[in-house]
């Protein structure tokens, strides 16, 4: 076949040298500085391996993998970011410890809640010295 009838062997849309290459490259130290308390490790992957992770490893001795395959620099920053800021320990729904089945409809207390409603519309008159 001629040159013209086949198709071109070289890319025609350019491709990313790795997912996350750009975080490594240009936020990462910019998120080391802002964050002093934490701790990057940057490990090299090469070959068909495991897709790549972001791993969180608290003082408690909890380890959390986010999946970082897809994401771009920005939401990768979003995600160290926010895993620098939990705690390591599960995320639990916060209930209110009682449970009435009337709540009250008076609002909350204050110092003239049951004072006469007199004081609440003039307020209180000073003494002629």
């Amino acid at each position: 076949m001629t040159g013209r009838g086949s198709p071109s062997r070289f890319l025609t849309a350019v491709l990313h040298n790795g997912v996350g290459r750009q975080f490594v490259e240009e936020a990462a130290q910019d998120f080391a500085r802002q964050h002093p308390d934490v701790v990057l490790y940057v490990s090299p992957h090469s070959g068909p391996g495991p897709a790549p992770v972001l791993r969180a490893e608290y003082l408690n001795g909890t380890v959390r993998d986010e999946l970082i395959a897809s994401k771009t620099s920005e939401e990768i920053v979003q995600l160290a970011t926010k895993l620098a800021n939990q705690s390591g320990l599960d995320i639990i729904r916060i209930r209110k410890p009682f449970h009435t089945d009337n709540p009250s409809i008076q609002g909350q207390w204050h110092p003239l809640t049951n004072k006469p409603s007199i004081l609440t519309v003039q307020g209180p008159r000073l003494q002629p010295q």
